[in-house]
């Protein structure tokens, strides 16, 4: 089964009274996805590209420290 016969066959269960609800799920994420990045976020993606990533491996709050420390 494909990605999109489940999701058709999920909708199928949908109550009606809560698929106006589902609407505007769906037109959220494609809006979402129609999106142009940003400069910053551009520069981060080519960065992962070419292989310049970093791995972080200590706690979120350690995290949020070094993130508002630069």
């Amino acid at each position: 089964m494909t990605t999109l016969e489940k999701a058709m066959r999920l909708l199928e269960d949908v109550p009606a009274r809560k698929m106006d609800c589902v609407i505007a799920y769906i037109q959220g994420i494609i809006a979402g996805s129609q999106e142009t990045p940003n400069d910053s976020t551009l520069e981060a993606i080519a960065e992962l590209e070419n292989g310049n990533e970093n791995e972080f491996d200590g706690s979120t709050h350690d995290f949020i420290k070094m993130m508002l420390e630069n």
